[in-house]
């Protein structure tokens, strides 16, 4: 789910885990010498460089605006290099990236919708960072395991839709949560895409002007909400299978690098923070502790693949890391029929002290996985 909208029920909270999210960049002042500073405010957004050699490439991000904001690394046809969401007013944000020669775009997203405010930036020199065998294989068996997730979310992807095209009510809520696993668990690396994200996975409050509410979050609301499938329902049912299957074809051109997977991890954490523990996700079928145990499946996939490196450079947070994936992971299974099952608690269910454990242990986890970008590429 892309862009986060904050409803005036949740902002407090969805704040309050923004600022613990993100409050581990606020102790670095992002000032090293390849640094690019980045001033993102309600109305522009600066750069401190406009030309960087190719290789490991560190954006410090301060925003100086009133809105929540977003930041990008762009490709020229919007595909995304690098990116952080959820950048709150008067903090501070770094994006680690590895760039190749190119021409490219920083694009700073004011109030996380739109077009956005944008820089060109030129990438001179040959490729990116020389990568170790370690790295590469961590990248090949990351690439293999996002188009396993995508081959097997397909045929769960079509008992939903034909459960919706029929009329299916009772049949399309019990498959629904389980058709969003896949791309729950490798959701950066879908929306690395650009335009498939807004297709299938947007919230009535993150449309754009004029954009039609497709995908599964209307398809929610029709199933548990309205109560019931009409003609346009039953029509975009056979679209959203569509749209997933044009992500199950791309996804193996996704461009996916040691840094890109450690901020993917990153972040996945952010989706369980300004969604899933605040229930703004899954707010019609309260299925969001399944999404919330998919991001973080991808989040720990991604890490146990660069793992070996981490651990080399940085014993610490390695250690760090186990620890506070154990501890989210068996708050989790407390809310669980059973660990073989994704049969989840309904999140409506749960109070609101038991949200905030589950908050604390999610930015627990998100402060160490922060810094593991740096970790991999020291």
């Amino acid at each position: 789910m892309r862009a986060v909208r904050f409803s005036v029920v949740t902002a407090a909270a969805t704040v309050a885990a923004l600022t613990a999210v993100t409050g581990c960049a606020e102790k670095s002042d992002g000032k090293g010498d390849g640094a690019v500073q980045v001033v993102a405010k309600d109305d522009s957004c600066t750069v401190s460089k406009k030309k960087l050699p190719a290789g490991h490439v560190e954006l410090a991000v301060q925003n100086k605006g009133a809105k929540v904001t977003e930041v990008y690394v762009l490709f020229p046809d919007d595909r995304i290099v690098a990116e952080r969401e959820n950048i709150g007013p008067g903090t501070k944000a770094t994006i680690t990236a590895e760039i190749k020669a190119g021409s490219y775009e920083i694009a700073c997203k004011p109030g996380m919708k739109g077009h956005g405010i944008r820089q060109k930036l030129q990438v001179t020199g040959g490729s990116a960072a020389k990568r170790s065998p370690e790295m590469d294989k961590a990248v090949a068996a990351y690439r293999t395991y996002v188009q396993e997730q995508a081959d097997e979310t397909l045929p769960k992807a079509k008992l939903f839709s034909d459960a919706v095209a029929a009329g299916d009510l009772d049949a399309a809520k019990k498959i629904y949560a389980g058709s969003r696993l896949g791309w729950e668990r490798t959701e950066p690396v879908a929306e690395s895409f650009g335009d498939i994200d807004p297709k299938v996975d947007v919230r009535a409050d993150g449309l754009e002007d004029g954009q039609k509410w497709t995908g599964w979050h209307r398809l929610e609301k029709a199933l548990w909400q309205d109560k019931k499938l009409g003609a346009e329902e039953k029509a975009l049912a056979p679209t959203l299978y569509k749209d997933l299957l044009d992500w199950q074809k791309r996804v193996g051109t996704a461009e996916i690098t040691p840094t890109s997977m450690a901020n993917g991890a990153k972040e996945l954490l952010d989706e369980v923070a300004t969604g899933k523990v605040t229930g703004e996700e899954e707010r019609y079928s309260h299925t969001d502790l399944v999404d919330f145990k998919a991001n973080v499946e991808g989040a720990e996939k991604s890490y146990e693949l660069l793992k070996p490196i981490a651990s080399k450079n940085d014993a610490a947070l390695s250690a760090t890391l186990d620890k506070r994936f154990g501890e989210l992971n068996k708050l989790l299974d407390t809310y669980r029929k059973d660990t073989t099952s994704y049969e989840f608690t309904s999140y409506e269910k749960v109070g609101k002290a038991d949200r905030k454990d589950l908050s604390d242990a999610v930015n627990a986890l998100a402060e160490p996985l922060s810094r593991l970008a740096a970790a991999v590429t020291k």
